[in-house]
């Protein structure tokens, strides 16, 4: 779903803006966040470094506005009849996944930010922190590690995966010498 909810967002964007700002941009965005900035990246063929620093800034800079006026949002919205149902809905879900998080605390927060899995990540993790009353002092730092994980899991998965796939498809001769020649040393090696 990540995946074509960046392609989507991608398309808006590329005829007018380079791709570190489409990149960027969709990594401040709820849903799509670091794990679709780094998808657009790499497409965008931008360095890996240059990638990563983008997308995890990106996916940064709403954290600290959730955790401190998503309740008050919350409630205006609710007392305007905005979206009431979708807010109710979030909050049962975070009612339901409660216990979980509550359970392990700071480590069961941390590790529903950082496994890049849907309807996890920093905007969530924000949102249960907030809705959780987790102090913002404590839950900052612990969406900050935790978005950080993700994007090093989502850099190595785009960036690496990929380079795996370029290795077989863009130089297979090389790869099946190499390969052959790996085979040919270890059998040469005296038992």
């Amino acid at each position: 779903m990540t995946e074509h909810l960046a392609t989507w967002f991608m398309g808006l964007f590329s005829k007018d803006v380079g791709g570190e700002i489409i990149a960027f941009l969709a990594s401040l965005l709820p849903i799509i966040e670091c794990r679709g900035g780094m998808i657009i990246a790499k497409i965008f063929q931008i360095n890996f470094f240059k990638a990563f620093f983008i997308c995890y800034i990106g996916n940064m800079i709403p954290i600290p506005f959730i955790l401190l006026f998503i309740k008050k949002i919350f409630e205006f919205m609710k007392k305007h009849n905005i979206l009431t149902g979708f807010i109710e809905k979030l909050e049962g879900k975070t009612a339901k996944n409660q216990e979980k998080v509550l359970r392990y605390k700071e480590w069961g927060l941390l590790a529903f930010i950082a496994i890049p899995l849907p309807g996890t990540g920093g905007w969530t993790g924000s949102l249960f922190a907030a809705l959780l009353n987790i102090d913002f002092k404590k839950a900052l730092p612990i969406v900050a590690i935790g978005v950080f994980i993700a994007d090093v899991i989502m850099s190595v998965l785009t960036y690496g995966t990929g380079a795996v796939i370029d290795l077989f498809t863009k130089d297979a001769a090389t790869a099946t010498d190499a390969v052959t020649a790996l085979v040919g040393m270890i059998a040469r090696v005296p038992c």
